[in-house]
């Protein structure tokens, strides 16, 4: 198997010393399917007095993704919908035509040292879609299909995949899958018209080819390689139908730039609803988007 594409992380600190590694967007690639932004942080400890919390900030045209392997965050938006989010869950926010939130540490772990890993995905709306009214679903971790192929422990997060689908709604073909392998497990990747493998821990093979943890392998549309390990990993795979270029600045995503200019007057103006509950919130970068 010869990769479409091989990208590299590179490290974003989000303040507070909270750095994560970004994969998408990439000067070589802004999105594998609908997938345009992928962070993967930690594993990360974090010290009683450390302070990670993201204050209220917005989003358009685009939907969010988090999904934990360690630790936990409060969840809280503009809808007024709290939820706690912890490993293996699914928590799928649509900003549509504009929605506020911010991710806190619960109460109950402040002041004490915990771990925190996980992933932060956003994907693309279908244009038609862009201006949807916002929402926030939760899908629990036993609400997900789990299976074993070829030995593998798989999680269907998001899509279909060896016959087992997924509760979480969609509006454009996605696919997202939680891959654990061990020591002589194996089995071909799943179809999807865009794909990527990222290694979340240890190397893994593709085709017998040893791949290291921590960067984004694309797929040839058509290619079924096998992923296997000689020992222990674990990696996700992304994909699904492309849906075009899209306009990126800051937190917002359109096909139309005018759009994310009106946005951010929108923010600097105060005319986003606001997070029941917060007092803080992030302001508008000094640099605006043209118009």
């Amino acid at each position: 198997m010869t990769p479409v594409l091989v990208l590299n992380p590179v490290s974003k600190d989000l303040g507070g010393g909270f750095v994560v590694r970004r994969l998408l967007p990439a000067v070589q690639r802004q999105a594998v399917g609908p997938f345009l932004f992928f962070d993967h942080f930690g594993p990360l400890d974090v010290r009683p007095g450390d302070d990670h919390d993201v204050r209220a900030h917005p989003h358009i045209g685009l939907a969010t993704v988090t999904y934990l392997f360690e630790g936990a965050m409060l969840h809280r938006d503009s809808l007024g919908v709290v939820q706690r989010i912890e490993p293996g869950a699914i928590n799928w926010m649509t900003a549509g035509r504009g929605i506020v939130h911010a991710e806190r540490t619960p109460d109950d772990l402040r002041g004490v040292a915990r771990r925190m890993h996980g992933l932060q995905l956003w994907v693309a709306l279908p244009e038609a879609d862009e201006e949807l009214a916002p929402a926030f679903v939760h899908t629990p971790a036993d609400a997900l299909p789990a299976l074993e192929v070829g030995g593998a422990r798989l999680r269907v997060l998001v899509g279909e995949a060896f016959g087992a689908a997924s509760p979480v709604a969609v509006r454009s073909p996605t696919l997202y899958l939680d891959i654990a392998l061990s020591a002589g497990d194996a089995f071909p990747l799943p179809p999807a018209r865009e794909r990527a493998v990222y290694g979340v821990d240890g190397v893994y093979r593709l085709d017998g080819e040893a791949v290291e943890p921590r960067r984004m392998v694309l797929i040839a549309e058509g290619d079924e390689p096998m992923i296997s390990a000689d020992a222990d990993a674990r990696v996700v795979l992304v994909g699904g139908e492309p849906l075009g270029l899209r306009f990126m600045w800051w937190n917002f995503v359109s096909s139309r730039r005018q759009r994310i200019a009106q946005a951010a007057d929108d923010w600097a103006q105060g005319r986003f609803a606001p997070v029941p509950g917060e007092t803080e919130f992030i302001p508008l970068p000094d640099r605006r988007p043209a118009g």
